[in-house]
């Protein structure tokens, strides 16, 4: 297991300016939130790789600034979107094998698209089966405003789908859902292969550690039985902190949390 940040804690300062931030301050692992279609270009990929290098910063996920047209390109009945936005996915997993990432987060359909479990099942696979010619793999994201949001869909999806499926866990938009992020993880088992997390409690849903109730504890315990391997990624929104202190202090925090599950100790 490994803890790590995301590049979209410190939006909108541009992507290669809060990779340094960050890895400056002592981040190790950070998921790299792609935020428009000039940082796809091989150039850019070439200079995020060379200062991950220059850290030894790992990359373990990259998330699409796409995410939100996804129900229109990937869940509509004009086909032609569909095949034009795997093309456009090239870019990602082309990016990703870069930078050494090798989990692509995507959002899917909306409730209101035509979004079928049985259609999302069609759709997604053939985008899981493209990002596997890369060596990457696509994991669906619980969303709230999305068909994801809900472990029920979840299970259908994932009961469909069988060895075409991976899940990335954000605890946050669990319980904009009013969905316990435990259940998830009891749902998806050893499909879980990334997390996005932070604290939640009376003053919010998307808190720095420290600030909630959220029983790490137990969250981690059961995490590790599915994927000890699991990458933890810890997601803010701007407005839920001062300033990148208080960000390497919740970091670091998490890191503490994630080392008895550690890589170094199954060696």
């Amino acid at each position: 297991m490994i803890a790590g940040v995301s590049t979209a804690c410190l939006y909108p300062k541009p992507l290669e300016e809060s990779l340094y931030d960050l890895s400056l301050n002592g981040v190790s692992c950070v998921e790299v939130f792609i935020n428009t279609h000039s940082e796809l270009k091989k150039g850019f990929a070439h200079g995020v790789a060379n200062l991950l290098k220059r850290f030894d910063v790992k990359c373990p996920s990259v998330h699409p600034f796409t995410c939100e047209i996804e129900p229109l390109m990937f869940f509509s009945e004009y086909e032609r979107r569909m095949n034009d936005i795997l093309e456009y996915y090239k870019l990602y997993f082309r990016f990703m094998n870069i930078v050494g990432a090798d989990i692509f987060v995507f959002h899917g359909g909306k409730p209101s698209s035509i979004c079928t479990p049985e259609l999302y099942c069609e759709r997604y696979s053939k985008l899981y089966r493209l990002g596997k010619e890369f060596g990457v793999t696509v994991a669906v994201e619980n969303v709230s405003r999305c068909k994801s949001g809900s472990s029920a869909f979840i299970k259908d999806i994932k009961n469909m789908l069988g060895n075409e499926f991976a899940f990335v866990l954000d605890t946050k938009q669990a319980i904009r859902s009013k969905e316990d992020p435990m259940k998830f993880l009891d749902i998806v088992g050893d499909k879980i292969s990334h997390v996005h997390i932070s604290d939640s409690g009376e003053m919010g849903d998307c808190l720095l550690i420290g600030r909630g109730r959220f029983n790490f504890r137990q969250f981690f315990a059961k995490l590790a039985a599915y994927n000890a391997d699991c990458s933890v990624i810890l997601e803010l929104y701007r407005n839920g902190f001062n300033g990148i202190s208080d960000l390497i202090s919740s970091y670091n925090i998490l890191t503490r949390m994630t080392e008895p599950y550690g890589r170094e100790q199954k060696v």
